[in-house]
C-alpha cells in the first residue's frame, strides 16, 4: 500500500520499521519537530525522524496540521491508507480523510479503556491484570474510533518502560497483519459507556504517597518508570524509586524497617529493587545501599 507514517516516539518506530520490511510503499513520514536536548539542549530528531532518514523515507515535521497549505500538501501524496503511532498532533477532519481507507492508529489499550494520552502508565498505575494493542479506525474524538483489531498482554510486574517495548512490537504485528487484509476486517464501535481516560502524566503525580497500602505504591512506582519516575525524599535527598516488590512487614507508613530498606506503607510494606539518585545512573538496591545506607527507623517523606 502507498502509505503515509505518523509518529514520534521510541514506541513508534517498530511499526514504521515493519511496514517497511513488510514491502509498503511508505511515501513519507510525519513526525513532531526536533526539539532541544541533553545538556547543551541541541535540537534532536525525533526517534521516528531517525529511523525513516536510516530507512531512506522522507521526513515531514509540520508544527501543526491545521493549515491548508499542510492539508493540501497531505493531500497531494495520495496515500491509500495513513497509519499513526503516537504521533502527538491533532488530525484535522481534511487529514483523517485524504488517505483513500482513512488513518489507522496503534493504540496502547484494549479500547474503550484508558482512551488518550498515558495507556500504559494508567493500565499499571490502575492495577489491570491485562492490556494489549488496538488498531483503530481515526475519527475527530480522543481515541473514539472504530475498532478493527486488537491483541492482549498480561501486564504482571511490568513497568511501564517494559511494557511500552511489548506493546510496540505488539502493535507493530498486529498493523501488519490488519492492512495484509484489510477488507476483512469488519470495523467494531466502541461502548462509549465503557470508556475510560488516560490524562497525560502529571509530575507532580510523582510523589509517594507512602499512606497508601503498599500495592498500590508499587504500581504506582511501576507506572511511572522509567519516566517521569516515582520518588521521595531520603533525609533531604530526593531519590527516584524505578522497581519495587511487596514486603510483609508493618510500621509508621514511610516507616524504614530494617537494614534491608524495608519501606512501611498505609497497610504491609515494599522494598525498593531499582533506584536512582538525582544525577545518578540508575542502580540496584545492593548498590544503592553501598553508596547511601539507610539507617532502620528513618522515615521517608
Amino acid at each position: 500500500m502507498r502509505t503515509i507514517f505518523m509518529g514520534t516516539p521510541d514506541f513508534a518506530v517498530p511499526t514504521l520499521r515493519a511496514l517497511h520490511a513488510a514491502g509498503h510503499e511508505v511515501v513519507a513520514a510525519y513526525t513532531q519537530p526536533p526539539r532541544p536536548a541533553g545538556r547543551g539542549k541541541k535540537l534532536q530528531p525525533s526517534p521516528v525522524q531517525k529511523a525513516a532518514e536510516e530507512l531512506g523515507i522522507e521526513v515531514r515535521s509540520p508544527t501543526s496540521l491545521k493549515k491548508a497549505d499542510e492539508q493540501e500538501a497531505f493531500a497531494a501524496i495520495n496515500a491509500d491508507v495513513a497509519v499513526v503511532a503516537a504521533y502527538g498532533l491533532i488530525l484535522p477532519q481534511p487529514i483523517l480523510d485524504a488517505p483513500k481507507h482513512g488513518c489507522l492508529n496503534v493504540h496502547a489499550s484494549i479500547l474503550p479503556r484508558w482512551r488518550g494520552a498515558a495507556p500504559i502508565h494508567r493500565a499499571i498505575m490502575a492495577g489491570d491484570a491485562v492490556t494489549g494493542v488496538t488498531i483503530m479506525q481515526m475519527e475527530a474524538g480522543l481515541d473514539t474510533g472504530p475498532m478493527l483489531a486488537t491483541i492482549r498482554t498480561p501486564i504482571n510486574d511490568k513497568t511501564t518502560g517494559e511494557l511500552t517495548e511489548e506493546l510496540a512490537e505488539l502493535g507493530a504485528n498486529l498493523m501488519v497483519q490488519t492492512l495484509r487484509e484489510l477488507d476483512k476486517h469488519v470495523p467494531i464501535a466502541q461502548d462509549n459507556a465503557e470508556a475510560t481516560y488516560a490524562p497525560k502524566i502529571d509530575k507532580a503525580e510523582a510523589r509517594i504517597d507512602w499512606a497508601k497500602p503498599a500495592e498500590e505504591v508499587v504500581r504506582h512506582i511501576h507506572g511511572l518508570a522509567p519516566f517521569p519516575g516515582a520518588w521521595c525524599e531520603i533525609e533531604g535527598e530526593r531519590v527516584k524509586l524505578l522497581r519495587a516488590e511487596m514486603a510483609g512487614d508493618e510500621g509508621a507508613a514511610g516507616e524504614v524497617l530494617d537494614d534491608q530498606f524495608t519501606i512501611a506503607c498505609g497497610t504491609d510494606a515494599i522494598r525498593p529493587l531499582r533506584l536512582q539518585r538525582a544525577g545518578k545512573p540508575a542502580m540496584d538496591l545492593d548498590d544503592f545501599l553501598r553508596g547511601k545506607a539507610v539507617a532502620k527507623g528513618t522515615v521517608l517523606s
